[in-house]
């Protein structure tokens, strides 16, 4: 007889508290449950039911029996799920956290794509600055930009972005151009105030030494398209990634500020919370945002 069929009629015996409870319960005779219990022992070679006129219940070694094959049942319950749910179309509410600056010019365009593509998802975009706590906010996943924090998450690299520093030519007329890293004390800064260190710009130098540069700026704000208009305007310097700037540059707007420095680069990730797997709507979500970025590289935006 098939054990898990022989384990289903045990559990079900001793959670219903006898034979013909467990039968109505479970849809078959109740000879046909005495059949799998006794097939049970017989293969056990030990007795697990105590059985009087007036009731059943496990014995002390049915008792230890029954903790561990409910849960052998419960696992089978869970994989069959799996299956099932891995095999449904993609549906419900998917809750996204993205950086504002990368989902207004990079998600907000292409989500009508994947819509159309899966009707029966539905989607709540929220944009902001700020690291969110995935499982206790609620959220399914995220899209970030740099290195990853919160190792227990797991992660997708979907492209990569490079970071300089720019500014207009008027600017450079105007202020000079920085010959090297140390020049920047001298001139206008625009920064993001959202960052967790401070003003704080992590560059590396031709040498391949990494320094920080801690300099007071003349504007400071928490969006990123905001910094770049700002430089555009002609107030200063900014650091930001190409998605932000690569069409200015690409038109003459912008130019590199130190172009001697090393590029730095910086993967795009999605993130979702741990699990033995990952929900059919996250699973298409990001496999869309694979494709959809399959053709952008660092320099490429």
């Amino acid at each position: 007889m098939d054990r898990l069929t022989e384990m289903e009629a045990f559990a079900t015996v001793v959670d219903q508290g006898g034979f013909t409870d467990a039968a109505k319960k479970l849809g078959i005779s109740k000879s046909a449950v005495s059949k799998h219990v006794s097939s049970l022992e017989a293969r056990l070679g030990s007795r697990l039911l105590n059985r009087t006129t007036r009731r059943v219940s496990p014995t002390e070694i049915g008792l230890a029996y029954y903790d561990r094959a409910r849960r052998v049942l419960n696992d089978a319950g869970e994989a069959d799920a799996l299956v099932t749910s891995m095999q449904s179309a993609p549906s419900g509410l998917l809750r996204i956290s993205v950086a504002t600056d990368f989902g207004v010019n990079h998600l907000s365009p292409v989500l009508g794509n994947f819509l159309q593509e899966y009707p029966e998802i539905t989607v709540n975009m929220v944009l902001n600055n700020r690291y969110v706590e995935l499982i206790s906010e609620g959220f399914d996943m995220a899209v970030r930009i740099g290195d990853l924090e919160d190792s227990s998450l797991r992660a997708r690299k979907l492209t990569e972005t490079t970071k300089r520093m720019i500014a207009v030519p008027s600017y450079f007329q105007k202020y000079g151009r920085p010959q090297k890293i140390d020049d920047l004390n001298d001139h206008k800064l625009l920064h993001y105030s959202n960052q967790s260190a401070g003003n704080v710009w992590k560059l590396t130098a031709p040498s391949g030494e990494k320094r920080q540069v801690r300099t007071a700026g003349w504007l400071s704000v928490n969006d990123g398209q905001s910094l770049l208009n700002a430089c555009i305007a002609g107030l200063g310097i900014a650091y930001l990634p190409s998605f932000l700037y690569a069409d200015a540059m690409e038109k003459g707007l912008v130019t590199d500020a130190i172009p001697d420095l090393p590029v730095e680069t910086q993967g795009i990730f999605a993130v979702y919370p741990p699990g033995r797997f990952t929900q059919p709507k996250v699973r298409a979500f990001i496999d869309f945002l694979v494709d959809t970025f399959n053709d952008k590289g660092p320099t490429d935006w």
